[in-house]
């Protein structure tokens, strides 16, 4: 068998993919299954971190509206996360895999607080660290969260898993002869708006050279494909 492409990966799952087609709330069937690729990934090597959303509970200011304010939105958007976090990890621990949860915003009672070097650690001892409350700071998406772990934590790599199988010029549900994309760069992104991820997100992946590889979990042994380097969805990255 091949060797994998990536030795440190950072996984972020939106929150709507862990819900299935229900869209609300979390599918067990789809959770296990993204588990099980991720046990993959471990048996083959591989480090592999994991930043969850919370849009299957709540989306922040979204979900507020004109109802809240902006911050209190945000935090509650970070306890959905959390939420996620600890079924992914209980999941992973009933597939046998050795997991650790970290949260921005301290909860001591059911998880440990984020530390730099406790997480590298955990991942060089094989096991998967999922990340919960993004940053940990309102005003900033769990994609950028994301980004700033992957970044900390010196992964090789991003991978996108959302419900989309890449980055189109155009919304393919709206517009037919929308161009998927293979390979883009980060300048091409952010001047086309194109829906990778927000500014803030993009930006930071830019600035620290981590490329962004976008795929849809529709099928979650793509986690495993784009490890060992098959061509899958879109990357995203500088210009070279």
């Amino acid at each position: 068998m091949n060797a994998p492409k990536y030795k440190r990966v950072l996984l972020k799952i939106s929150g709507e993919a862990l819900a299935g087609e229900a869209g609300r709330g979390l599918d067990f069937e789809v959770i296990n299954a993204v588990a099980a690729a991720i046990k993959k990934c471990v048996a083959l090597g591989v480090q592999v971190g994991v930043v969850v959303g919370g849009g299957n509970f709540w989306r922040g200011v979204k979900d507020g509206g004109d109802s809240m304010v902006r911050v209190r939105a945000d935090h509650m958007g970070m306890l959905a996360t959390t939420i996620n976090a600890l079924a992914v990890a209980d999941v992973l621990e009933q597939q046998g895999v050795e997991v650790r949860v970290q949260t921005a915003i301290e909860m001591r009672q059911i998880a440990e607080p984020y530390i730099r070097s406790k997480a590298i650690r955990h991942l060089e001892k094989g096991r998967v660290v999922v990340f919960g409350c993004g940053t940990g700071n309102p005003f900033f998406s769990t994609d950028t969260g994301a980004v700033l772990r992957a970044a900390e934590i010196d992964a090789d790599v991003i991978l996108l898993a959302k419900n989309v199988d890449g980055v189109y010029s155009a919304d393919p549900q709206k517009d037919p002869s929308a161009v998927k994309y293979d390979v883009i760069s980060y300048d091409d992104v952010l001047a086309q708006h194109l829906a990778v991820m927000d500014t803030t997100a993009t930006s930071l992946s830019m600035d620290n050279n981590i490329p962004v590889l976008l795929f849809a979990l529709k099928d979650p042994e793509n986690i495993v494909r784009v490890v060992m380097g098959e061509q899958i969805g879109t990357i995203v990255k500088g210009d070279d």
